[in-house]
């Protein structure tokens, strides 16, 4: 027996979906995927990220926004909701889509267990073939740790685990420095091997 293809959708289709549809979607190779809900945790690490990165951004040329302003990555076509993106200098618009952005510095993705492999792998590939993109920061929300990628002058990506409640987060691209004590204040972790 052989299984059927799925047609593959065009951004101009995927686009036009999201025009009316009811809830975010992801749009990579062709297909749609669908936003998994969030949980308090994450809603709490990312707002926290959030007005840390206002209170230290504002003035300057760089500015953040959270998970309903669309980035698109023209190389590959992908176009994506990040937790956080943050753009420097004037925001660049996809020319198919005035309200989605082209040109993220930096983005951050506070990691669920449904959506950790995605963000890992396919996603992070994507972004990897930004021109802009400096910096990709993967947050934990089941323990004080951060996983924080930095674009290297030759392309390779560079990894600094950051960990632990006395560590610090220091976007470079930006420049901002986030301590974890702040960014996971009063939140509670499962017992250690328990389920995420």
């Amino acid at each position: 027996m052989t299984a059927i293809a799925k047609p593959k959708l065009t951004a101009a289709e995927y686009l036009a979906i999201e025009e009316t549809a009811e809830f975010k979607s992801e749009f990579v190779n062709g297909e749609i995927f669908a936003m998994a809900g969030v949980s308090l945790s994450h809603n709490d690490i990312k707002e926290k990220l959030i007005g840390e990165l206002y209170a230290q951004l504002k003035g300057g040329s760089c500015r953040s926004f959270s998970s309903d302003q669309r980035v698109s990555i023209s190389a590959t076509g992908m176009y994506a909701y990040p937790d956080i993106v943050i753009v420097c200098g004037p925001v660049q618009t996809d020319p198919n889509s005035p309200s989605t952005s082209t040109n993220p510095t930096a983005v951050i993705e506070v990691l669920s267990p449904s959506t950790e492999n995605y963000e890992r792998g396919l996603k992070f590939r994507q972004y990897q073939q930004s021109p802009t993109l400096r910096e990709y920061i993967l947050v934990f929300q089941d323990e004080p740790r951060i996983e924080h990628f930095v674009r290297q002058p030759d392309d390779r990506w560079m990894l600094a685990n950051i960990v632990g409640l006395s560590s610090m987060l220091a976007i470079e691209s930006v420049p901002v420095r986030i301590s974890l004590a702040d960014v996971y204040r009063n939140v509670e972790f499962p017992p250690a091997g328990g389920p995420r």
